[in-house]
């Protein structure tokens, strides 16, 4: 029996969990006169095994998140990903930003100038140009991660200036906030910065418990862990 067999509860368990998140962003989307379409559903994967990932992926899933770059790099060296995109949407050290271009088609979490170069040396040395949002904190935790409001607009072109493909921005909502709100003013912000680089659409914004809220506010890209996988468990 293969990973991806219908005959297998945890297939039969993801591909019902699946569908069920696949509907709520219908729904979500519909309810907000938007095209179902226009959201992109990343699974998020960080601490599951890469079974999981090969489930996913012959159910369909073509977008995936890890949160750590080791974790991420020993699936795809296992061929896990393969033929999906992969996402790193945790927060990034400048020492593994070489490990992080070499496996990602996508990072979400460039918080601060120190991060720019060592991303654009990895870019110019492996010919590889992964899609870069910038991560703002709305709370400014420095805890969690994410570039200070204000600090955006230098970012942002410090980010073009060094050849980043600069393409959204990415939040998490503040703790103890209404998640509507914080996903409004994310949008927001989108805004401002479409105005310094035209090709930043991309607003990844909206986890398991509030992917309605960030899909009436605009989000284009939704990462999803435990509504799909449940609880998390740990890798190895």
């Amino acid at each position: 029996m293969t990973q991806g067999d219908a005959g297998d509860p945890r297939t039969r368990l993801l591909a019902d969990n699946l569908a069920a998140t696949r509907d709520r962003i219908r729904r979500a989307a519909t309810a907000s006169g938007r095209d179902p379409e226009s959201v992109t559903l990343i699974v998020v994967t960080k601490t599951y095994p890469a079974d999981d990932v090969r489930r996913l992926v012959d159910l369909g899933v073509r977008e995936f998140g890890e949160n750590r770059v080791q974790e991420a790099a020993a699936k795809s060296d296992d061929g896990a990903f393969a033929g999906a995109c992969l996402h790193l949407i945790g927060q990034l050290q400048t020492n593994k930003a070489a490990q992080a271009v070499r496996y990602a088609d996508a990072i979400h979490t460039l918080d601060r100038a120190k991060l720019v170069a060592p991303l654009a040396r990895a870019s110019a040395a492996t010919d590889r140009h992964p899609a870069i949002l910038i991560q703002v904190s709305l709370d400014g935790d420095p805890a969690r991660g994410g570039a200070p409001v204000a600090d955006v607009p230098a970012l942002v072109e410090s980010a073009l200036a060094a050849g980043l493909a600069l393409r959204g921005v990415m939040a998490v909502p503040p703790r103890g906030t209404d998640p509507a709100r914080a996903f409004a003013d994310l949008a927001r912000i989108r805004e401002r910065v479409l105005t310094q680089a035209p090709a930043a659409t991309m607003m990844s914004a909206g986890m398991s418990a509030d992917l309605e809220a960030a899909v009436a506010a605009g989000a284009t890209h939704l990462r999803v862990g435990s509504a799909i996988l449940g609880s998390r468990v740990r890798v190895g």
